[in-house]
Parts: structure tokens; C-alpha cells; sequence
């Protein structure tokens, strides 16, 4: 039965291709979500009620993470590759882990709509006492099944994964957007309280994502049914790789719980930095989603493989392109914040000393853009051997320094706090990852072309944030005016693209070539 399911749905995967497949969804969902965030910050604006929902919303994003992202991409998709590489039955594991994850969530949903007030009480301390204490715990019970659908997409998104599979999981994200962006502006258009429209459609959203990746699925022969769960002896290596990465993923969500408690403090800082991270989540997604979503069935099938050459090229290459894309969107993050918070986000309910806090916390995240990016290259390293206690350890560390600086900066820098910890705690994750993966082997040493590069990348990002800033001088009487703003922002942006293309292939920092190249031999 195993080789019949491997011959069924088995492709190589295409590591430059497929990072590019994932990009492009990953980058129309998040251009999508910044035009989601683009409406409620219209129709909401940064307040009270911004504040409710925004800490709502965390609250299924926070276990989904700890459960599907961290959980199962650390442990249920090196085992499904490995399985399906070595034609060991990957379906019938992929059924006895759906089975698993489901049963653990009802558990986890019933629980957290029984207690949610002390869950918002954890999470956003500081709303205790006023309003937006009681619309959270109201808004938290409508959205928390969300994570339900959400994390059982994810088991889906991970098979197509694992078996090359990329364009279906990265697409269904998408779908949040959209049903969102509807919903609220039927919502408006109706009169009606858009909060509620908005809250209320997050759930259907889920259930749409969980239906399109269950499809897929299905098309590619991946067919998985649901049944009473069953702690088989591939159950329990899951669970056994799996806790260490939940946990990791556990420590990950706390930087962000201690960072909300701290603008929990701060009249409208919630709104804020969920603006913020928004903007940067842009980049984020694109590359360093997608690489860590390629990267790592396969390094796992490369290793099953025993193929260690394959491994370092892939890993290099990886790396490589996370930094050419990556290191200019920090630079253009940290160079220009205000004129795209201000064109983007500044309307409505949102004013003009909201967009100059926003960008303030941009420019910040900008900075740790790269950090969090390397983080999706290098952890593959240790999921695809099944190690996830070593990224916990590194995790761990990450948060004490969140917490102390987010904390302890509180007295000197107000508000932002929390955003100068998280890139520091970012980039003492990175530190820990790359020499802990010293000791792993010559997988995890990037070549001398990576080597070469990187130095040319920077230099190319530096020029275009030159060429970007005095562009923004010009055209900065533009970017205040009714209309003209927006082609104004286009206009800069292009800028940005255009310089940086002729910088990086003038400096040496990559070759067009390359790209093409990558498709035609399937190399990677």
C-alpha cells in the first residue's frame, strides 16, 4: 500500500520554484491583509474597541501558532516526508494525527469558552477595569473556534507540503482577507456595528481555508478521514517530537503576551503595534514563511536520503534568496515608515499622531526583519532531524531577554518597548540558531557563494535606501495630497525596486539568470 500512495501523489520538490509559488500566495494574502487592516482602521480606528478585538483575535492566532505552526510544522511534517519518501504508509499517520490534533483542540476551544475571562485577564491584564475587558472576553468566545479549523488546515497545508504540493496552502489564507474585507463592507454599507461583522466572520473564514486545503488534498491523493483517535506507536514519536516544539512555540507566544500586557498600559498602543506588525508581517510572510515552509520537507526527504551535499545547497540557497529579498524591505522599512503608514492606514477613525506611532514602531520591527527571517532558515536545520528541543532551549533564552527589555525599557521609552524587544530578542534567537547549527555538521555551514553575496546584498539594499530617501524628499509634497498620495507612494515604492534590481546585479549580489535556470533544471 505504501508505494501505491507514494507513486499516487509523489513529486520532487523544486526549492527555488517552489519558495516562489509560496511567495507569490503568501504575497497576495498578505497584501490582501494589509488592505484588511486598511478597513478597520478606518472603520474602527485605533480606541477602545481596536483594542478588544486585536486581543481577541490573538487569542486563537496564539494556540494556533503553538499548535499547528509550531507544533506540527516542527514535527508532523519531517515525519509525513520521511514516511512518504520511504513509502512507510504517510496516510495512515496523517489520519491517527488528524484524529489527535482534533480531539486535543475540542478539549482546548470548550475550555477556553468556559474561562474565557481569565484568559483575556492573562493575556491583556491591563484592560481590567474598563470597557474593553468585557468586549474581549465577547469577541474572544465568538472568534475562539477559529482555531479549530485553523490548526486542522494546517495538518492539511503540511501534507501538500511535504509532498510539493505549495500553491493550495499557501492560497487558502487568502480567504480570511477576502471574507473579511466583504463583511465589513457590507457591514458599513449597512449601517451596521462593523466590529461585529468582523468578529463574527472570522469563524465561516476558517471553516472555507479548512474546506479548500482538505480539497486539495484530496486531489493530490492525500486521503484522510476522520475517526476516533488512536496513540499508535508513530502517535507517540509525534507527541514525543512535537511537546518540545509546542513548547518552543509556547515561549514564542509569550514574548507576544509580555509585549501586549506592556501596551495594555498604553492608551491606544495595542492598536498600534498590531498596525506595525501588520506592515512588517508583509515581508515576513512572503519570504520567510515561504522558505521555512519549502525548506524543510525538503531538507527532511534530503537527509532520509542521506544526500548532505543536496542538503547544504538547498539550505544556502535558501538563505540566500531570504536575504536578497529581505535585507532591502528593512532598509525601505526603516528609511520610509511614515509616508506608507500614513498613505495606507491614515483615514477615517485613524489620524495623523496614529500614523507617526505606527511608523515609529515599523522602523523598529524593520530592523529585526532579517533576524526573524534567518529564524526560518536555520530552525528547519533542527526539525528536519526531529530536534526540537534545541530550538526550545534557544526559545527560551529569547523570551528572558523579551521580557527583561520589554519590561525594563517600559520607564525609559514608554509604549514602544515591546517593539525594541522583540528585534533584540529576534536577533538573539538568530545568534543561538547559528552556532548551535555549527554543531550539526557541514549541512548546516553555508557555502562560499553564500559568503560572497551577502556582502553585496547589504551594499545593494544601502544604495537603494539612499536613492529611496532622497526620491521621498521630492516627492514629499505629493505624498500629502488627496489622491496624488497614492501614486505617489507607487511611484516611491517603484523606485525602491527598481534601484535595488539594477544595484544587486550591478554589485553582483544575484543574477536574473539564476531564477530561470532554477525552473529549468528543477534544481534545489
Amino acid at each position: 500500500m505504501g508505494s501505491t500512495v507514494a507513486e499516487l501523489f509523489m513529486k520532487p520538490i523544486r526549492l527555488i520554484s517552489g519558495i516562489l509559488t509560496v511567495g507569490f500566495w503568501t504575497l497576495a494574502s498578505r497584501v490582501l491583509g494589509v488592505a484588511r487592516e486598511i478597513f478597520i482602521l478606518a472603520y474602527i480606528g485605533p480606541g477602545p474597541v481596536m483594542d478588544a478585538f486585536v486581543a481577541a483575535f490573538r487569542l486563537p492566532n496564539m494556540f494556533r501558532r503553538f499548535f499547528a505552526e509550531g507544533a506540527f510544522n516542527a514535527a508532523f511534517v519531517p515525519i509525513f516526508s520521511k514516511k512518504y519518501e520511504g513509502e512507510e504508509d504517510p496516510l495512515r499517520f496523517a489520519r491517527d494525527a488528524l484524529n489527535g490534533l482534533a480531539f486535543v483542540l475540542l478539549i482546548l476551544s470548550a475550555l477556553a469558552l468556559i474561562f474565557m475571562p481569565a484568559l483575556v485577564w492573562a493575556t491583556a491584564g491591563g484592560f481590567a477595569g474598563d470597557e474593553r475587558f468585557a468586549l474581549t472576553v465577547g469577541y474572544g468566545r465568538i472568534i475562539f473556534p477559529y482555531i479549530l479549523l485553523i490548526s486542522l488546515a494546517a495538518l492539511f497545508s503540511g501534507a501538500l507540503n511535504a509532498t510539493g504540493h505549495f500553491a493550495a496552502a499557501a492560497a487558502a489564507p487568502i480567504l480570511l482577507n477576502v471574507f473579511v474585507i466583504i463583511a465589513m463592507a457590507v457591514g458599513a454599507a449597512l449601517g451596521g456595528e462593523v466590529v461585529l461583522w468582523l468578529v463574527w466572520t472570522i469563524p465561516l473564514a476558517g471553516a472555507a481555508q479548512l474546506a479548500l486545503v482538505w480539497i486539495a488534498a484530496e486531489r493530490a491523493g492525500i486521503k484522510v478521514r476522520p475517526g476516533m483517535p488512536r496513540l499508535t506507536p508513530d502517535m507517540k514519536r509525534l507527541v514525543r517530537v512535537a511537546v518540545p516544539a509546542a513548547l518552543a512555540g509556547g515561549v514564542m507566544q509569550v514574548n507576544l503576551l509580555v509585549g501586549q500586557q506592556v501596551a495594555s498600559q498604553f492608551e491606544k498602543a495595542v492598536g498600534w503595534l498590531y498596525a506595525a506588525d501588520r506592515l512588517y508581517q508583509l515581508p515576513l510572510g512572503v519570504v520567510g514563511i515561504a522558505v521555512g515552509i519549502v525548506l524543510l520537507p525538503d531538507l527532511s526527504r534530503r537527509l532520509k536520503a542521506d544526500d548532505t551535499e543536496g542538503s547544504r545547497h538547498a539550505f544556502s540557497r535558501a538563505g540566500e534568496m531570504a536575504l536578497a529579498l529581505t535585507v532591502p524591505a528593512a532598509v525601505a522599512l526603516m528609511v520610509i515608515p511614515l509616508p506608507m503608514v500614513s498613505v495606507l492606514f491614515e483615514r477615517g477613525a485613524t489620524k495623523a499622531d496614529d500614523s507617526a506611532a505606527i511608523a515609529l514602531a515599523v522602523a523598529i520591527y524593520g530592523l529585526g526583519l532579517p533576524a526573524f527571517v534567518l529564524q526560518k532558515v536555520l530552525q528547519p536545520l533542527f526539525f528536519a532531524r526531529e530536534d526540537t528541543r534545541t530550538p526550545f532551549r534557544y526559545a527560551v533564552w529569547s523570551m528572558v531577554v523579551n521580557a527583561v527589555l520589554a519590561i525594563g525599557l517600559v520607564p525609559l521609552m514608554g509604549w514602544i518597548a515591546p517593539a525594541v524587544a522583540t528585534t533584540a530578542a529576534g536577533w538573539v534567537m538568530v545568534l543561538m540558531l547559528a552556532v548551535g547549527g555549527r554543531r550539526i555538521g557541514e549541512v548546516a555551514h553555508f557555502d562560499a557563494r553564500f559568503r560572497r553575496r551577502v556582502p553585496r546584498i547589504i551594499a545593494a539594499s544601502l544604495a537603494m535606501g539612499a536613492i529611496l530617501w532622497g526620491t521621498y524628499l521630492l516627492l514629499a509634497p505629493f505624498l500629502i495630497m488627496d489622491y496624488w498620495r497614492y501614486l505617489a507612494l507607487l511611484l516611491l515604492l517603484a523606485m525602491g525596486l527598481v534601484s535595488y534590481g539594477v544595484a544587486g546585479h550591478a554589485f553582483g549580489a544575484f543574477r536574473l539568470s539564476e531564477f530561470s535556470s532554477a525552473f529549468r533544471r528543477g534544481r534545489s
